[in-house]
């Protein structure tokens, strides 16, 4: 905290006193302000004592005040659409000399209300003419060696009278509450499975939601866009003597393409002694007991693509057979048999050790840091949302001593099919959090997540879909945002960023308590024609990202080199940002670009763009082919753990990649147990990463590996 001379003080108030009349508030601001009370953010805060709200709290005694730099800004969301007429800033010492007050409806694009130059402090009464939301002030140029501060930012105007939104109630037609005594339970499952099996690309989205108690003879199978959850604190408060099924009889036993589902939060018996988890990208297995051994290979032992595993406990052997590539974090397993070319393990009791230089085992004892998913109970006939607790160094499952906290469900706008971007943003700004039920909700506008610690979280891969070019979701630099359970799909228009975290050039330590994102999955393409020129951009420092896919569509409808564009996957700009399960594939450029400091990867997985027409399309730099996973040239710490890359280039199998991974080779940079595939030879890898590692050859689809970088 900075502290003033009496002297400074005395001449501060003595500058107050001695304003002009020009200075004093109209008669209208006799009424009370629009933004009173109302949720205000800021670029920074100069500490605990100086936040956001101190400045749209009605008291002159207390303040906002900006770390000591240009630009800087304070937000206020009025919670609706006004008219606003006037804006009165009460300065502080630390005053802007030249600043703007802006006007949005969206909390994303902003106009130009007023821009002030010479400013003298004091306190600043501002007559303006517009409508919009979200007002801010924009600091450009601070009068003083300090930051900026106020004592009190008031808009005022007329507001159209929108009736704030309303927590809690139902959870919605495609949610199925079901208990052990529910008639024809087989039935339903056998229904939605029947709809869902092959429907890729479908509309149809649905979440199983099983009360606690016993259930027996059961076997749920999970198809596309469906997902399965138990509703207790802790899984074993939910017994299915029987299975919890993914198979590939839909596509002929290959099991590549059981994308977008998910099983979480109960314990299973299976019925022969083994469950079939049989999956490709995007399904995540979560918080569960397996009380017996696990498959994760089609029957047949078909192609399979997966994988993902967290927070669970599989008292026998998991089996993965064809599995490609799998990730297991924080987890127990009585064993595991084997793996075809990148198996991951990060603080999982009974993990295989490490031998990827003859094999494909990548083990870590822990995972740095960890926090599992929030997801939905019953405390009682009360739903609830438990946010579980951060773990540093984790080993093992969370449950059940189960450290976090719960938020009731009247803390949560419910948001069902049919929703506006609006309104779901008015439930943002008064506070709530966000539960989407299974639905696909189209956004005529960006969503904006400003409060710290919200919870978004959706349920049966709800899906978010931009028109017109928005972006669909933006984070601000605060603390404790959690995003989990859904899909961005993008619009025909090109979108700039799909999901945001983070403004640009964001500078806050987020280390106590950081930003996540799990279970959250991007896709362009595939159920029709999408464009976005980037999918994820992390600009915090210190977010976890936690499983997630993003897929430019190599398949479906809507697909094409330039039909359904995306330059980037991931782009990392935030400092200290760990990943954990990261699957990207097919973009036009670099897949992963990660720009932050001290950047960590626990497990990647990657497909080059199959349908690049030639090498001419992706040569750059005099470089043959944009790298899976980039570091910039000016990162000068990094590590990443079990890494691979795969070419596929169908439009033009002579494409020779120069390197699957491209990083700086100081002595801050360290790369363990990378391999890149030519997938029966449609294209190939010159080296593995920069110009280290042997390249690929033929059609035997055989790993060029390196086991340490440098």
């Amino acid at each position: 905290m900075r502290l003033r001379s009496l002297g400074v003080a005395l001449a501060a108030m003595a500058a107050l006193l001695a304003l002009p009349t020009a200075h004093a508030p109209a008669a209208q601001a006799a009424d009370a302000p629009l933004s009173q009370g109302k949720t205000a953010t800021a670029s920074s805060e100069e500490n605990a004592g100086t936040a956001a709200g101190n400045a749209v709290d009605g008291n002159t005694g207390t303040r906002w005040s900006s770390s000591f730099s240009d630009d800087q800004w304070l937000q206020v969301d009025l919670g609706a659409t006004a008219t606003v007429s006037q804006v009165v800033l009460n300065w502080e010492t630390a005053y802007g000399k030249d600043y703007k007050v802006q006007i949005s409806a969206d909390g994303s694009s902003w106009t130009d209300l007023k821009s002030v130059t010479g400013g003298d402090g004091g306190t600043d009464t501002l007559d303006v003419s517009g409508q919009g939301r979200y007002v801010r002030m924009l600091g450009v140029h601070r009068a003083t060696q300090w930051g900026y501060s106020l004592w009190e930012f008031q808009v005022y105007g007329t507001t159209t009278g929108t009736p704030p939104v309303q927590g809690g109630g139902d959870l919605g037609p495609n949610v199925i509450v079901v208990d052990p005594s529910t008639p024809n339970l087989q039935a339903k499952f056998d229904s939605v499975f029947a709809q869902q099996e092959s429907a890729q690309f479908g509309t149809g989205r649905y979440q199983f939601l099983l009360k606690p108690g016993t259930y027996n003879g059961i076997n749920a199978q999970i198809g596309f866009y469906t997902s399965i959850s138990g509703l207790g604190l802790n899984p074993d408060d939910t017994q299915i003597n029987g299975d919890v099924t993914v198979d590939a009889g839909w596509f002929n036993g290959n099991a590549t393409q059981n994308f977008w589902r998910s099983a979480e939060n109960f314990a299973i018996t299976p019925s022969n002694g083994t469950d079939r988890w049989a999956v490709a990208q995007a399904a995540p297995f979560r918080r569960i007991h397996v009380k017996g051994g696990l498959n994760l290979a089609p029957n047949g032992y078909g192609w399979a693509s997966g994988g993902y595993i967290a927070d669970s406990k599989v008292d026998g052997t998991v089996g993965p057979y064809s599995q490609q590539q799998w990730y297991t974090r924080d987890s127990s397993v009585g064993g595991w048999t084997n793996g075809v070319w990148n198996m991951t393990f990060s603080g999982v009791e009974g993990a295989p050790a490490t031998n990827f230089d003859s094999g494909p085992y990548t083990t870590l004892d822990t995972t740095p840091v960890s926090r599992e998913k929030p997801f939905l109970y019953l405390d009682g006939s009360a739903y609830k949302v438990f946010v579980p607790a951060k773990r540093t160094n984790a080993r093992g499952v969370s449950w059940p001593a189960d450290a976090g906290t719960s938020i009731p469900l009247d803390q949560f706008y419910v948001v069902k099919p049919g929703a506006t971007a609006a309104t779901i943003n008015q439930a943002l700004a008064q506070g709530l959090n966000l539960l989407f039920t299974p639905g696909i909700y189209h956004l005529d506008r960006t969503i904006n997540v400003t409060r710290a610690n919200t919870v978004v979280l959706g349920l049966g891969l709800a899906t978010l879909v931009p028109d017109n070019g928005v972006d669909a979701m933006h984070v601000a630099d605060v603390d404790g945002v959690k995003l989990a359970g859904f899909l961005i799909d993008a619009g025909t228009v090109n979108s700039d960023t799909l999901l945001r975290i983070g403004d640009p050039g964001s500078t806050a330590d987020h280390s106590a308590n950081p930003t996540s994102m799990q279970d959250v999955f991007v896709r362009i393409g595939g159920a029709g024609p999408g464009l976005a020129t980037n999918s994820v951009v992390v600009n915090s420092n210190n977010v976890i990202i936690d499983h997630t896919w993003l897929w430019r569509a190599d398949h479906g409808s809507g697909v094409g080199w330039d039909t359904n564009r995306a330059d980037y996957g991931l782009r990392v700009n935030g400092n200290d940002v760990l990943a954990t399960g990261l699957f990207v594939e097919h973009f036009n450029k670099y897949d992963v670009y990660w720009n932050g400091e001290r950047g960590r990867t626990i497990f990647f997985q990657n497909e080059k763009a199959y349908d690049a027409p030639n090498a001419a399309a992706i040569t750059h730099d005099g470089v043959v082919g944009y790298a899976a996973y980039k570091v910039a040239d000016t990162v000068t710490t990094h590590e990443a753990w079990g890494l691979g890359s795969y070419c596929n280039y169908t439009a033009d199998p002579t494409i020779v990649q120069s390197n699957g991974f491209q990083v700086p080779t100081g002595s801050g940079i360290r790369m363990h147990d990378l391999l890149v595939i030519s997938l029966g030879g449609m294209g190939q890898y010159a080296h593995v990463v920069n110009t280290t590692g042997s390249p690929t050859s033929g059609t035997s689809t055989t790993p060029s590996k390196v086991t340490q970088f440098p």
